[in-house]
């Protein structure tokens, strides 16, 4: 099969990795893909979020599968001018794709199906949203009500951070958007990866971010600065009650409103006390949590995504082996607030690139024979092990090795779980 990968980050990098294993895969291309991605796949320099760009690249190149990793795309209608085309392609409708574009549109989704979140009020204008906190009181999760790259969200402990986080979205930090407050849920956050072809749902791995940009969870949201998988918090009956109360009444209500679902569905769960509550869907796959569930996932994703994409889902299944993987991301100085671009990475060629050690790429480009920064989160150090430590183990080695002055990461990825 001829390949085609919509995307240019780390999690983009892993889903590539992982597909070109599979027999299947004769060709790959991944447009626009980084620094490392060129190591493994054919780089393409197209605008992702032209539906008419896309098509025509992928009929000019005969490609027979499309997988569209970040959500952009989804919200722009991509993969339903391909799906229109006769395509197969991975990645949900613009209209389902709803579900992370518009915070809104879940939370009455769950309301409609009765599926458990935190108590929430929409928007529209400043003075409106401060009265509603100052009268609720802190803390109080205060949300931007569209795409913002993964840092529209603030968790404010204060009522002084939550004004400032209103004041930020209708200043137009995130362009023009509403503002959606919701209760703040206390207990452990975990990530739930579920795929469903409008029909059937397959749970495909748990796994647990670090969203602070500090050690022991400290500092501004940040758009991921690593992940472990499995989480150990969201054991197999804890998966049950989420399938059947959160996820199959989201896809069934789905499904009842003529958008059927089809994709991965990410699900950001709050765990206490042995009950789960959503916080919020995404669409695509988290970024890092990619990285560990590539890892490990391996070359079945290709049959995976295919089995979703060709609606016969209910005759797939993961194979998991008995193993751990953690990711520690290594971000450029500053992040999550302004950082220089350009800084050169040393040691790259030198790391191992195997199933228990892989350094993905996010933020990377060549220039002049190096490899150089080009974002805020660069890179994805991953380790796996028959246990979490080792993978720990595993994954720092490959961060201890790298001579990049201009970066960091945090040292205490995994810490819940070890």
């Amino acid at each position: 099969m001829n390949i085609l990968i919509l995307g240019g980050g780390g999690r983009e990098h892993a889903l590539a990795w992982a597909i070109r294993q599979n027999p299947k895969c004769d060709r790959l291309i991944v447009a626009p893909g980084n620094a490392g991605i060129a190591g493994l796949a054919d780089c393409a320099d197209l605008d992702v979020l032209s539906r008419a760009e896309v098509l025509d690249f992928v009929q000019d190149n005969a490609i027979d599968f499309v997988v569209v990793g970040p959500e952009a795309p989804l919200a722009a209608g991509v993969s339903d001018a391909l799906r229109a085309a006769g395509i197969l392609v991975f990645g949900p409708s613009q209209a389902a794709a709803q579900l992370e574009a518009s915070k809104t549109f879940t939370k009455e989704i769950c309301d409609a199906c009765a599926a458990p979140t935190a108590a929430w009020a929409r928007f529209t204008d400043g003075p409106a949203a401060r009265d509603h906190v100052t009268a609720t009181g802190a803390p109080i999760v205060v949300k931007a009500d569209g795409l913002a790259a993964g840092k529209g969200v603030t968790v404010a402990m204060t009522l002084a951070e939550a004004h400032a986080a209103i004041d930020a979205i209708f200043d137009g930090e995130f362009g023009k958007m509403s503002v959606v407050i919701e209760e703040f849920m206390e207990g452990e956050e975990a990530s739930f990866f579920i795929l469903s072809d409008g029909t059937t749902c397959l749970p495909i791995g748990t796994a647990q971010d670090h969203k602070r940009v500090g050690e022991g969870d400290s500092g501004p949201n940040t758009g991921g600065m690593g992940a472990y998988s499995p989480a150990p918090v969201l054991t197999p009956a804890l998966q049950d009650q989420v399938m059947a109360r959160i996820v199959r009444p989201t896809i069934a209500e789905m499904a009842r409103r003529g958008m059927p679902f089809q994709g991965v569905l990410y699900a950001g769960l709050m765990i206490q006390g042995g009950q789960a509550r959503l916080v919020e869907y995404n669409v695509r796959f988290g970024d890092p949590e990619c990285q560990a569930l590539m890892m490990r996932l391996g070359a079945q994703i290709l049959d995976l995504l295919l089995a979703c994409a060709e609606e016969r889902l209910a005759e797939a299944q993961v194979v998991w082996a008995d193993d751990h993987a953690l990711t520690v991301v290594m971000a450029a100085k500053g992040y999550p607030g302004a950082y220089d671009k350009g800084s050169r990475i040393a040691g790259l060629q030198d790391l191992p690139e195997t199933s228990f050690q892989m350094t993905f790429h996010a933020g990377t480009a060549g220039s002049d024979g190096a490899i150089v920064a080009t974002g805020g989160r660069v890179l994805g150090c991953t380790g796996r092990g028959t246990t979490l430590a080792e993978a720990h183990q595993r994954a720092y080695a490959l961060v201890d090795a790298i001579d990049w002055p201009e970066g960091f990461c945090r040292r205490d990825i995994g810490w819940r779980a070890l």
